[in-house]
């Protein structure tokens, strides 16, 4: 990246597309803080549990397979390095070795794209769950291939959480869907930097670069006056659901929507 280029990637117009992080980080932050001092909570296939710092009035436990290493099969985008020392459970996500009802909030972001079976999962969540307890949850609407060859998935939309929760006996209390069209497809544009060089062997010319910086722009103006494009496509979802008393209730509440 030139001079240029890093100065006006500060300036507020082209700050487009790089929300994303600061979005979910803000969604996961503010519902761990909701919830009761002392509460059991289990964060699902934690990796480096970067969330811990934001549990300290919980009882954190984590949870992770322990496989991936940071460099992975070193296909698509990987950290280079993952520290999972200090992982509390170490096991599959669909079998994880605790009681029924035994936490009272679960925490899973950025994980189901990289489980096989994602509605296991979340069927694995109900059973831990006490009733009453919260389900923390955040993911993709669009995923690119990245911790290969953990991923498996390319993204989720709030409909798959409507028609999959509630059947497990959730009751989905906020649904955030994060960034809109134009924050995605900017966030994607500045990635053509990187891509250019590793994918075509081929940077961007100057002209192409002046061109990029124009794109962004209007990106930038499209989102400002942006009316609900996060219907079409969005950075991704951020869901916080209680688990109802009993399945009969839950069956009722789908009934319903």
């Amino acid at each position: 990246m030139s001079a240029l280029e890093r100065w006006l990637q500060r300036l507020p117009a082209f700050q487009v597309g790089q929300s994303n992080d600061r979005l979910r980080h803000d969604f996961v932050r503010d519902a761990l803080s909701r919830l009761p001092a002392g509460t059991r909570l289990l964060d699902a296939g934690a990796g480096e549990r970067r969330f811990q710092p934001y549990c300290g009035h919980l009882h954190y436990v984590s949870q992770d397979f322990g496989q991936y290493d940071g460099v992975g099969d070193r296909r698509g985008l990987h950290t280079g390095a993952w520290d999972q020392s200090g992982i509390d459970l170490l096991c599959d996500i669909t079998n994880i070795p605790q009681p029924d009802g035994s936490f009272g909030a679960i925490l899973c972001t950025e994980v189901l794209e990289h489980v096989p079976a994602p509605l296991e999962a979340l069927a694995e969540f109900a059973r831990l769950l006490a009733p009453g307890g919260t389900l923390i949850l955040t993911a993709p609407f669009v995923s690119f291939t990245h911790f290969a060859p953990y991923h498996f998935h390319t993204g989720f939309s709030r409909y798959f959480y409507h028609a999959h929760l509630p059947p497990l006996g959730f009751e989905i209390g906020q649904l955030v869907q994060h960034g809109n069209f134009f924050e995605l497809l900017a966030q994607e544009v500045w990635r053509v930097r990187e891509a250019g060089p590793r994918y075509a062997g081929r940077r961007l010319r100057l002209h192409e670069r002046a061109g990029l910086l124009l794109l962004l722009g209007a990106l930038a103006r499209f989102s400002r006056y942006d009316r609900e494009s996060q219907e079409f496509a969005c950075y991704g979802i951020g869901v916080s659901a209680i688990k109802r008393a009993s399945r009969e209730a839950a069956s009722e509440s789908s009934k319903s929507t």
